[in-house]
């Protein structure tokens, strides 16, 4: 299977086309950042230059992860991550109804987010798909606004298109914005003596954590076919921890005392106290089951986190 990968070059591509690749898979990389000609240049907000990757490549799939995934940026350029991530979504699935015209219909995999749900009432954990979207900051606005995209070319025009609900996921090479990366960094440059002090945010906000990992196995199964167009599925552990607990982990695996400060910079104004999810949709349409537990998550975390500090 030819599967053409959007945002390849970032946090989670890299670990996508790995997975990818590892299962036989032919993988054409596609990234705004490309830096080589091992991977086509793509502006997901061009929908020339969209349809022209769909048409070089010509995938029997495409893993749409290309996005602008910061809250705190949504909040500070909400135009901006509209037109990635809703503009953005409009383009791939355009240039996939276009491939279906042509006689080669291709599975669309789009990549939201559980911070769509945003707070829901007490009664509703674990979410279920079936809650309501309740965005609070424009980041999570514009990933619903993806996912109704995505449902309506599925029901309009008969694009293969699923959406995907991953919860927090964490592993190597994942940006400083996101918390437990923030946190190992930050415990890192203690170990090695550059630091003594991890600046944090909100650590009541309790979350479902799951490794890269396992989240990119949930796409590679729905990539393959598993699932239904115009479906939307959780990927999810169905535990919630605390990010205390996370800080606390990750402290006892650095094995360094550190000095844990708050700092209002981190602290964002619309946080949801709890994100916890039930995948018994997706594991019953593909069954899958996460592999990874939190701890060896953690550890590939601060590993990385370890090795960046050295370098």
């Amino acid at each position: 299977m030819r599967v053409l990968v959007t945002g390849a070059r970032g946090f989670v591509g890299g670990h996508l086309t790995a997975a990818l690749r590892a299962r036989g898979h032919e993988v054409i990389e596609a990234d705004r950042a490309a830096r080589d000609d091992e991977v086509l240049a793509l502006d997901v907000t061009d929908a020339l230059a969209v349809r022209a990757a769909f048409d070089l490549a010509q995938p029997d799939a495409v893993a749409h992860l290309a996005a602008q995934a910061s809250v705190p940026a949504s909040l500070e350029d909400p135009d901006g991550t509209f037109a990635v991530n809703a503009g953005g979504t409009l383009h791939v699935l355009d240039a996939a109804r276009a491939l279906a015209a042509e006689g080669a219909r291709a599975r669309v995999l789009v990549a939201s987010s559980a911070d769509v749900y945003g707070a829901q009432p007490p009664a509703s954990y674990p979410l279920r798909e079936t809650a309501p979207p309740l965005p609070r900051n424009p980041y999570a606005a514009s990933k619903a606004a993806a996912e109704a995209l995505a449902q309506a070319y599925a029901r309009s025009y008969g694009v293969d298109a699923v959406v995907t609900r991953a919860f927090n996921h964490i592993g190597p090479h994942q940006d400083e914005r996101f918390a437990v990366a923030s946190f190992a960094a930050q415990i890192a440059r203690v170990e090695a003596g550059l630091d003594r002090v991890v600046r944090v945010g909100n650590l009541e906000a309790s979350r479902d954590v799951l490794d890269v990992r396992d989240v990119c196995s949930a796409y590679v199964l729905l990539l393959e076919g598993d699932g239904e167009a115009g479906e939307v599925y959780n990927i999810c552990s169905g535990t919630a921890t605390t990010m205390r607990e996370l800080l606390r982990r990750l402290i006892e695996i650095g094995r360094v005392p550190v000095e844990v400060r708050e700092d209002p910079e981190r602290m964002r104004p619309s946080d949801v106290p709890v994100s916890v999810g039930d995948a018994s949709k997706l594991r019953e349409a593909t069954g899958w089951t996460p592999r990874f537990p939190l701890g060896a998550a953690l550890r590939a975390v601060y590993d990385d986190a370890r090795t960046r500090t050295k370098r």
